[in-house]
């Protein structure tokens, strides 16, 4: 099962204030659910309870979430899990990918585990109070690239 993560991300490294996404790039919201429908996707709890109600869990996904308070009024398709592995476990036979998206703890703690990285890079700065941790160019490069008025598509792959 390959390992990935999906962020967008300011170029000053924001994903987040107030628990919201500081833009709104309809493109981006249509590359998440090409790339995610079918996978598992794995988020944090704080995360998931940003998602707007009727998207909530995101359909056609096994949506995995980390919590160690559980969540109230858990729809039954939601799996809980207490820690990343046991996360990365749950989403073993759902598909061959499962994705990472959020929040900055989760993003922090799977940096290291994970193949690729599926980038939206917003060039714009954004005041915010979540960030995306930096990607370090001596470990990951650049794979594909697919650049749009505002922002780009970016693919990395972790260096052998």
């Amino acid at each position: 099962m390959e390992k990935l993560m999906i962020v967008a991300v300011s170029e000053n490294n924001v994903i987040g204030k107030d628990g919201d996404i500081p833009w709104d790039i309809p493109e981006d919201m249509k590359h998440f659910r090409e790339k995610t429908t079918g996978h598992s996707v794995i988020m944090g709890r704080k995360t998931y309870e940003s998602l707007p109600e009727n998207y909530r869990p995101l359909p056609n996904r096994r949506n995995i979430v980390l919590t160690r308070s559980g969540l109230e009024d858990k729809p039954d398709e939601v799996i809980e899990a207490s820690s990343l592995e046991e996360g990365w476990k749950a989403a073993e036979g759902y598909s061959d990918k499962a994705y990472i998206t959020g929040g900055e703890s989760v993003y922090r703690e799977a940096m290291s585990q994970i193949d690729r990285l599926v980038v939206t890079r917003v060039h714009e700065e954004y005041e915010g109070d979540t960030f995306f941790p930096e990607i370090n160019k001596t470990e990951w490069e650049e794979d594909k690239r697919d650049d749009r008025e505002g922002f780009s598509f970016i693919e990395y792959v972790r260096k052998d």
